[in-house]
């Protein structure tokens, strides 16, 4: 052979050899937190039979690397303390410095989870002052994935000071600080969230596919090519569409004008988010139209135009006139007074421009929620419309929420089994149009876990979502506080606690800045079900209801050294109460000892009560005297909203 070519190939071969030096997983960093009291699995990659040594705190452990070059041993429990540092040995030597031992915790979930200590309340001075050595953070970077993956680049464990605790998460910051003065130990702090994220992408194809209505998504996940659906998104969206809009003209060319010239525009059949009518990945602006007929004898009647939810805002016009319009309200019911001089006999128009700049959009309630109201007579709108796209948000990045496990398999997968006391979790707002569904979802989600981490039933404790949007006026169903009625429902599993979050929320802001107090509430409830520390970790959560006459009584737990009412008349508000006929009205109720008494004048016969039933049930006031808040509740199960909804819909 060529003696050139031999040294080329010698090269080649040695520099190939070199780049197999020992490596740890990427959780393991300078910096980190090990857990104690536990049996620690510490794992990484070499040279196929490569001898591998590990030395920390006086233990000595030894392994040969598999034949796929993977190795791992297992340190015995060892009590908090620290600083330590750790000699990984094989070919090659990795020194880690500053390791404490003590107690770690996941911070995950979604937007509300991933909400930046910059961004909440009194940040100047709560970064100011956040020099905590014996707290250390780690963030995952946010990346999906169709298959478990197994490293976290460029993550690293960091020592908690102004300048790291910036831009972490808030509420796994305050649940940190606060559990750390609590327990005088370290703490370390993994956060792995991402804004606008179901519980689905979070649960692993071997997990959700055991659910009904999720049998078959396991060939959807496999056949999801993150490196090519962004494009493929783009082309197929061109083709449904016939191309994208050059430029803005609704506005300009006020396409809400009744006479306008619609001969070109598609046409769509109302009510549908607009992905499920095959226009998938669509964020921008669409303008709808809709002809209807009125008579003469019925302009003389009160007019309401009723558009049931629209993903994301609107603005609404009848006959050229804008009759209103709601911002970021996809939760909200379009109901819109029309003025009837706006009508007229023969044919009315109907515009809507939607704009959606995330996830689905477009018109989200069932037919019956669309019609046009006119006394007593309604006038159905629902059926097809014409539409026309104004402007395409060019944004086709894979998205987490496309197939259920793209999260856990990029970023849970990865810690997997890194040892950790227990779980935080605020996610729940991007499952609350399938709320009674996530009794399920969510409560297989913890299981997944606890079953893929090998470490027991760890703890894990989630936040109830706040309360957020307009109040309503009257009693109405409402998909935020069925998907709250799910999160209750999992405190049925063992070794989980929840901090409601009822009075804390933003009425215009579904990021509240208020994390102090989610934080804190999490500390308590880790307090009592992490620590067993025999404290009030929880605020009144509805036990049973006695019917005597009129009147309900209502019984709780957790209501501590008492129920109190944060009101100077006495009386508690934000119950509800109907009979057989189903029909809720506002009702009175009063603390009686440990109990509330409950009635209306509307009802006589009392079947069911409902307490702070809806997305924001501003007149909360019911506590327990150490202060929390009582969780939502109501004691009837008829159908709700989000019946039947599932990952589709």
């Amino acid at each position: 052979m060529n003696k050139t070519i031999t040294f080329l190939l010698t090269l080649v071969f040695t520099t190939f050899i070199g780049k197999a030096d020992v490596k740890l997983a990427d959780v393991f960093t300078s910096n980190m937190v090990l857990q104690r009291n536990l049996n620690l699995k510490v794992w990484g990659s070499a040279d196929p039979g490569e001898k591998i040594s590990l030395t920390f705190k006086g233990q000595k452990l030894k392994t040969n690397a598999d034949r796929d070059g993977e190795w791992s041993l297992l340190l015995k429990p060892m009590q908090a303390g620290g600083p330590f540092k750790m000699t990984i040995s094989g070919k090659n030597e990795v020194v880690l410095k500053n390791i404490l031992i003590g107690d770690v915790w996941i911070c995950s979930g979604q937007s509300n989870m991933q909400w930046p200590v910059s961004k909440s309340n009194n940040a100047e001075q709560e970064i100011k002052a956040a020099n905590y050595p014996n707290i250390r953070l780690f963030e995952v970077p946010r990346s999906v994935s169709n298959v478990p993956v197994d490293s976290i680049p460029f993550a690293k464990w960091k020592v908690c000071t102004p300048e790291t605790v910036t831009n972490f998460s808030a509420v796994g910051y305050y649940f940190g600080r606060d559990l750390q003065k609590e327990i005088d130990v370290p703490i370390g702090l993994i956060h792995t969230a991402w804004g606008g994220t179901c519980v689905e992408t979070w649960t692993s194809k071997a997990s959700i596919t055991k659910l009904p209505k999720y049998e078959d998504f396991g060939e959807r996940i496999d056949n999801y090519n993150v490196n090519t659906v962004a494009q493929k998104y783009e082309d197929d969206l061109k083709v449904a569409l016939g191309g994208f809009p050059d430029k803005k003209r609704g506005m300009q060319e006020q396409w809400m004008k009744p006479d306008t010239d619609r001969s070109e525009w598609l046409s769509m059949n109302l009510p549908t988010l607009w992905e499920n009518a095959g226009y998938n990945r669509l964020n921008g602006r669409v303008w709808f139209s809709f002809d209807f007929s009125l008579t003469e004898l019925e302009l003389d009647s009160i007019a309401q135009l009723h558009l049931g939810q629209i993903h994301d805002s609107d603005i609404t016009w009848v006959n050229g006139v804008k009759v209103g319009g709601m911002s970021w309200a996809n939760e909200e019911e379009r109901v819109y007074s029309v003025p009837v001089q706006l009508l007229k006999t023969g044919k009315n128009n109907i515009t809507v421009r939607v704009e959606d700049k995330y996830y689905k959009g477009g018109f989200a309630s069932k037919a019956d929620k669309m019609f046009f109201q006119l006394g007593e007579k309604k006038i159905p709108l629902s059926g097809d419309w014409q539409f026309k796209v104004d402007t395409v948000i060019p944004d086709f990045k894979p998205f987490p929420n496309d197939v259920p496990s793209l999260l856990y398999n990029a970023m849970i997968h990865p810690l997997i089994p890194y040892g950790i006391k227990g779980v935080i979790w605020y996610q729940g707002e991007s499952n609350a149009a399938r709320g009674k569904q996530y009794a399920l979802t969510f409560p297989n989600m913890i299981n997944n876990w606890r079953e893929d981490w090998q470490q027991g039933d760890f703890p894990l404790l989630f936040v109830q979502l706040a309360n957020y949007q307009q109040a309503e006026k009257m009693p109405k169903e409402d998909a935020w506080a069925e998907l709250r009625e799910s999160q209750t429902k999992t405190l049925n599993i063992e070794n989980t606690g929840m901090a409601v979050a009822i009075d804390i929320g933003e009425a215009n802001d579904i990021h509240p800045k208020n994390k102090q107090d989610v934080g804190n509430r999490l500390m308590l409830s880790a307090l009592k079900v992490a620590y067993g520390k025999d404290i009030v970790h929880s605020g009144p959560i509805y036990q049973s209801m006695q019917i005597e006459g009129n009147k309900a009584i209502i019984s709780f737990d957790h209501i501590g050294s008492g129920l109190v009412v944060n009101s100077k008349h006495g009386y508690v508000n934000e119950f509800k109460m109907a009979g057989e006929d189903k029909q809720f009205y506002w009702a009175q109720a009063k603390i009686e000892g440990d109990k509330v008494i409950v009635w209306s004048d509307n009802v006589d016969q009392p079947v069911a009560v409902r307490f702070a039933w809806s997305r924001n049930p501003s007149e909360f006031n019911l506590y327990n005297k150490e202060g929390l808040p009582a969780s939502p509740f109501r004691t009837d199960d008829w159908e709700g909203v989000t019946d039947g909804k599932s990952f589709d819909d």
